[in-house]
């Protein structure tokens, strides 16, 4: 009985409210105590045993109350009877006991839920027999507008159904519900294999839509039911028509990240490429709801990664948006077009910069995107990481910018230089830790105020870099940090030029006219880790 309640709770609100009929696992002791409060308040103390009884089929204890004339019809709060319980139990002992003590056959609780909907829902024919030969309303129907068979239909009883429509020749049946939905529709969106092929071979197959534009193949595949599906595309031929959001049977199926339910789709000629009411493609749709596998599976089924004209953004953008790191790696080795523009004309990377990503940032610039693109503000993704406080972002980006420039300029000399360790990240490396020492040391002990300035033209660091280093201010002292945060950008080119930044940095303080200074550097490291193999991890 408690495997038929929660099978129930998942398509059917009227049966869900009935069917729990007791305190589950999932009730708290206040909500059940509640319930017997309210309970008690609506039935006297034999009529509530009785109706326990009903739900126990313990026929000793209903007998006994019924010898004392207790109302073997009593309703609860929720308008239930004793023969709902024992309907919705299963219990055939217990209902033929109230049936032949004239127990109400058509009584519906608050749902509108009467006995015969219950025998449709649990599928006993034996109990549905009874209740017919008892006079039950075959035709009832719930508040949703639901009868016998939406209920068989639902719960893959297909023994009811063929009662009720070969036996009793009840087609019509077969109608909508208050949502639109035929019984057909209902077993689609279960999954009922059984229940559909039954229904084809009855000729209550339907092309119909319900109230929201769904089709029979929308819900299946809607709910990732891919044996259904298989079985509705031998029956269907436009399988890319729009329900009322503007979503095809694929979308749906994409929605849902059910990627078998996709294959069957596009193997069935669905347009892999389609776009929704949204101007969404299937590849927006898989990386707005984080369906990493689908998204590998469209990428690799070859789906257009571009961003259309009417798209407010990318794919790209989406998934850095929904900081999704396995998604934005894929895109970019699938060559998504790494400076496409969202509707503020921003590139993935003023996205990234924006939100201070620094995983995101470093995949990014190590594929080579455009550090220059400016938004309809004309801020670069520079600028924008600048004005949002984000210090490590500003420095990854200059350290970018300054190696993208050495690797221009020396393309033809130094062929052999590798990406294949670059990254742009804060260095923490045991190789560099005696040189970042010295540096920071020289930062904050020996620099005067405007000397770090001095040192950033002399290598070059455009005022646009300064710039955005100097936006980062925290009191009077700032142009220590600034100035550490210049050396470590600094020492980041000199590693991947492959130079020795002890010797790089004495000779350069020489030139800049810190020569007392240069002197205390080479000093302090002349007895560190070999320079010369510092590397950037």
């Amino acid at each position: 009985m408690e495997e038929t309640w929660n099978r129930a709770v998942k398509g059917l609100s009227g049966v869900m409210g009935f069917l729990k009929l007791s305190p589950t696992e999932e009730d708290s002791p206040q909500a059940a105590a509640a319930a017997e409060a309210a309970n008690a308040d609506t039935l006297l103390p034999d009529e509530k045993e009785f109706q326990h009884a009903a739900k126990t089929n313990n026929l000793d204890t209903m007998e006994r109350l019924f010898k004392k004339n207790i109302n073997i019809n009593a309703v609860n709060i929720q308008k239930r009877t004793a023969l709902h319980f024992a309907v919705a139990g299963n219990h055939i002992s217990a209902v033929d006991f109230l049936l032949h003590h004239k127990a109400r056959v058509d009584k519906a609780d608050m749902h509108g839920l009467t006995a015969i909907h219950l025998a449709a829902w649990s599928g006993n024919l034996d109990i549905m027999l009874m209740l017919i030969k008892a006079g039950a309303d075959q035709k009832a129907k719930d508040q949703e507008g639901r009868n016998v068979l939406h209920f068989a239909a639902q719960n893959n009883n297909v023994r009811i159904v063929d009662y009720f429509i070969q036996d009793l020749q009840l087609k019509d049946l077969n109608k909508p519900d208050e949502k639109g939905r035929k019984p057909f529709l209902l077993a689609a969106a279960m999954g009922h294999v059984e229940m559909i092929d039954e229904l084809i071979f009855l000729n209550l197959f339907t092309l119909e839509k319900d109230n929201e534009g769904n089709a029979a193949l929308h819900l299946a595949a809607k709910n990732g039911h891919s044996e259904v599906l298989e079985v509705l595309l031998q029956q269907w031929e436009k399988i890319d028509e729009f329900n009322q959001n503007g979503e095809t049977p694929f979308h749906l199926a994409v929605e849902g990240g059910h990627e078998k339910c996709a294959d069957l789709l596009l193997e069935a000629g669905s347009d892999i490429n389609i776009s929704n009411k949204h101007n969404s493609s299937a590849l927006h749709i898989a990386t707005q709801n984080g369906h990493t596998p689908l998204v590998n599976y469209l990428i690799s089924k070859n789906i257009d990664l571009g961003a259309k004209h009417q798209q407010k953004n990318s794919p790209l953008h989406l998934a850095i948006i929904k900081n999704n790191l396995s998604v934005v790696n894929n895109l970019i080795d699938a060559n998504h077009d790494l400076n496409s523009l969202d509707e503020r004309h921003q590139t993935p990377l003023h996205l990234a910069a924006d939100l201070g990503n620094v995983e995101v940032m470093e995949m990014l610039l190590r594929a080579g995107c455009d550090l220059n693109t400016v938004d309809k503000q004309g801020k670069t993704a520079l600028a924008v990481a600048s004005r949002s406080n984000h210090a490590l972002i500003v420095d990854m980006i200059i350290k970018a910018e300054r190696y993208y420039t050495y690797k221009r300029e020396h393309l033809q000399t130094d062929g052999d230089l590798s990406n294949d360790d670059l990254s742009f990240k804060q260095d923490h490396s045991l190789q560099t830790k005696q040189i970042r020492s010295s540096l920071w040391n020289l930062a904050y002990n020996q620099l005067k105020v405007q000397e770090w300035k001095k040192l950033a033209q002399f290598w070059k660091f455009t005022d646009e870099q300064m710039k955005a280093i100097e936006e980062q201010w925290t009191g009077k002292k700032s142009y220590k940090e600034h100035g550490h945060r210049m050396f470590l950008i600094w020492l980041h080119g000199v590693l991947m030029a492959g130079q020795n930044p002890v010797k790089h940095l004495y000779e350069d303080l020489v030139k800049g006219g810190f020569k007392p200074l240069a002197e205390k550097i080479r000093t302090e490291n002349n007895a560190g880790t070999d320079s010369k193999k510092c590397t950037i991890s």
